[in-house]
C-alpha cells in the first residue's frame, strides 16, 4: 500500500522535470535577448566599419604596396581577397576580442544587475541547462563577429580589386577560388583563441557579477599578456601565451599547410578555455539566489 501511494508524487516530479524548458529553447531566448540589446550591434558595427573604411582609404589615397613588408600589403590592389586577410591580421589582435567579450562579459553580469537571473533561477529552468545557452550564445556571437568582419572584407576588397589569384606566405601563388575557402578557413582557425578569450570574459562576468569589470579585466588580461611577451629573457614562455595564438590561422596560408601552430593552439587555447568554462560553471550552478 505504501508504495503504490508514493508512486503519484514521483510521476508529477517527473513531469515537471519534463515539462522544463530544454537548453535549446533557453538558447534561443538568450540569442532573442542578445538581438534586443544595443551591446550586440555595437561590437558588430566595430568589425564592419573597419573594414569599409580600410578599402575607401585604399581607394582614395590610391596606395600600391609594392614594397610592404607583409606580403598580403604588397598585393592588395591586385586583389580583393587580399583585403579580408590583412583585415584578420589587424582586428585579430584586439578589435575581434574586444567584440567577442562585449557580449561574453556582459551575458550574466547584465542580468545580477538587472535581478532578471534570481527570477530565471528560482523557476523551474535547469541552473545547467541557462549556463549552457549563455555560453553556447557567447559563442554564436564571436563567430558571427567573426565571420561577418571577413564577409564584409571580402566583398569590398572584391568590388575594389576584383577576385584574382594571390600569393600566400609561402610565396605560392593561389587561385581565387582557392584563396576565398583559405580566407573563411583561416577565420574559422582564429575561432580557436577568440573562443577561448569569451570564455574567459564568462568566467569574470559570473564571477565579478559586473559587466563592465568582466570586460575591462579580460581586455586587461589579453594587453598584459601581450606586455609579458616583450619582456626580455620571458621567451621560453611565448609559445604559451594566448595571445600568442591568435596568430595559428597562418599555418593554413602556407604551402604545403602548416598544420604544426594549429595544433600547438588547440591543445594551449585548451589549457586556458576549458578550466575557465568549468569555474564559470560551477560558480554558476553554486550561485546564491537569495542573496542576488
Amino acid at each position: 500500500m505504501s508504495s503504490v501511494a508514493a508512486s503519484p508524487p514521483v510521476g508529477v516530479s517527473r513531469s515537471k522535470r519534463s515539462r522544463r524548458p530544454s537548453t535549446a529553447t533557453v538558447y534561443r531566448w538568450e540569442l532573442r535577448k542578445l538581438v534586443s540589446q544595443k551591446r550586440t550591434y555595437l561590437g558588430l558595427a566595430l568589425v564592419i566599419i573597419l573594414p569599409i573604411f580600410f578599402v575607401v582609404f585604399q581607394n582614395v589615397h590610391q596606395r600600391h604596396d609594392r614594397g610592404a613588408d607583409n606580403i598580403f600589403a604588397a598585393q592588395i590592389t591586385q586583389s580583393g581577397l587580399a583585403t579580408p586577410v590583412l583585415m584578420l591580421l589587424f582586428l585579430s589582435v584586439f578589435m575581434l576580442p574586444l567584440a567577442a567579450v562585449l557580449v561574453a562579459g556582459d551575458i550574466v553580469a547584465a542580468e545580477d544587475g538587472n535581478g532578471t537571473l534570481k527570477t530565471i533561477l528560482t523557476r523551474s529552468v535547469d541552473r545547467g541547462r541557462v549556463f549552457a545557452a549563455k555560453a553556447l550564445a557567447a559563442v554564436t556571437y564571436a563567430a558571427i563577429a567573426v565571420f561577418l568582419s571577413a564577409a564584409v572584407a571580402t566583398v569590398a576588397g572584391v568590388a575594389s580589386w576584383g577576385f584574382q589569384s594571390v600569393r600566400t606566405f609561402s610565396g605560392t601563388v593561389v587561385s581565387a577560388p582557392e584563396a576565398l575557402l583559405l580566407v573563411f578557413a583561416s577565420n574559422a582557425i582564429y575561432l580557436i583563441p577568440l573562443l577561448t578569450v569569451a570564455a574567459i570574459g564568462l568566467l569574470l562576468s559570473t564571477a565579478t557579477r559586473n559587466s563592465a569589470a568582466a570586460v575591462v579585466g579580460t581586455i586587461g588580461l589579453v594587453i598584459l599578456l601581450f606586455i609579458i611577451a616583450q619582456i626580455p629573457g620571458l621567451e621560453g614562455i611565448k609559445p604559451y601565451l594566448l595571445t600568442e595564438q591568435f596568430e595559428n590561422w597562418h599555418g593554413l596560408l602556407r604551402t604545403p599547410t602548416d598544420w604544426a601552430p594549429i595544433a600547438h593552439s588547440a591543445w594551449v587555447c585548451a589549457l586556458y578555455g576549458v578550466p575557465a568554462l568549468f569555474a564559470a560553471y560551477l560558480i554558476f550552478l553554486r550561485r546564491d539566489v537569495a542573496g542576488g
